[in-house]
């Protein structure tokens, strides 16, 4: 870790993202050394679900959709990939996650047939646009109702393994991505097995609220700001992603069967428990089945998506 850590920022531009697809091949658009901060902001949405006046759109987003021309649409437009000097494949980089704020006023919702959750519902497509109201922390829906303003970012990624080749945004897998988890708020820290040199860290899919399951496949999708702490772990192994809030540890797991994810899942806290306490697998399941909440965190990317959460209390050893 540098003794002295740095600060960096990175605006979206057509340089500086890329868009609807995961290539451990990527150049890194700038490099940093473990635990130097990063101050990033993102961008979303295609042409055709643009506000109109009086919300702005920023300046970034129209030159994206002029000049990337290398993309996977329907995908999210992630701002990156930040190289960590020293990462190497097999190691943890850890995201504390300081602070998001809002990268304009507007967000959209969009369904559209064929997708999310009810897939045969809807047969014609439909997107809003709700407005940010800062002052109260709101954001205002068209027909009237108030959401509180809850940013988090949807992705959060390292490179996949290069034999994965380029993938979709769409499906979060075990090097993060779509995670859609709205545990991830600032304040929390992820953590992310790391598959390439340099870890290849990218952002995007800013989120000002959602439900869990995020049922017709969109939040409110918006533009955000976050700053965020990289560092390199390398006295931790990791095959799923984890995360960590002020209080609770969250496992994660993604599969297109959701009981699946809920196995995964939730062997995965096992092993954390026994790990940190020293309770027997079966004292495990049984302080999980009394004091965990397996939730699901979304069901519409393909992959689906559940985390167990357990309060940090329980992983104390007696």
């Amino acid at each position: 870790m540098s003794p002295h850590p740095s600060s960096y920022r990175i605006e979206p531009s057509p340089d500086n993202v890329h868009w609807g697809f995961f290539d451990a091949g990527l150049a890194p658009v700038l490099t940093i050394a473990s635990g130097d901060r990063v101050t990033i902001s993102t961008v979303s949405g295609t042409p055709d679900l643009m506000p109109s006046p009086p919300l702005v759109v920023p300046p970034a987003l129209p030159a994206i959709h002029r000049h990337v021309t290398r993309k996977i649409v329907p995908g999210h437009i992630c701002t990156g990939p930040i190289a960590v000097q020293g990462a190497k494949p097999g190691h943890v980089l850890q995201v504390d996650i300081e602070a998001i704020e809002p990268f304009y006023d507007w967000g959209y919702t969009l369904v559209r047939p064929l997708a999310g959750a009810l897939p045969n519902d809807f047969p014609e497509p439909r997107a809003i646009h709700s407005t940010l109201d800062l002052a109260r922390k709101v954001w205002r829906l068209p027909w009237g109702h108030d959401i509180p303003l809850a940013p988090f970012f949807g992705v959060m990624a390292v490179a996949p393994p290069p034999a994965w080749g380029v993938i979709s945004t769409l499906p979060p897998r075990h090097n993060a991505g779509n995670l859609d988890n709205k545990e991830l708020v600032a304040g929390t820290t992820l953590y992310v097995p790391v598959f390439v040199d340099g870890g290849l860290f990218s952002v995007g899919d800013g989120h000002g609220a959602q439900g869990d399951g995020e049922v017709c496949v969109t939040a409110v999708e918006t533009g955000l700001t976050g700053t965020f702490r990289l560092t390199l772990r390398t006295d931790m192994a990791l095959t799923w992603p984890l995360a960590e809030t002020p209080t609770h540890m969250i496992t994660m797991a993604f599969d297109p069967d959701l009981d699946d994810c809920v196995v995964i899942a939730l062997r995965t806290m096992l092993d954390l428990v026994c790990a940190r306490t020293g309770l027997d697998r079966t004292q495990a399941y049984m302080l999980c089945s009394l004091a965990a909440d397996l939730r699901v965190t979304q069901v519409v990317n393909g992959n689906k998506g559940v985390h167990v959460m357990l309060a940090k209390r329980y992983l104390q050893r007696a």
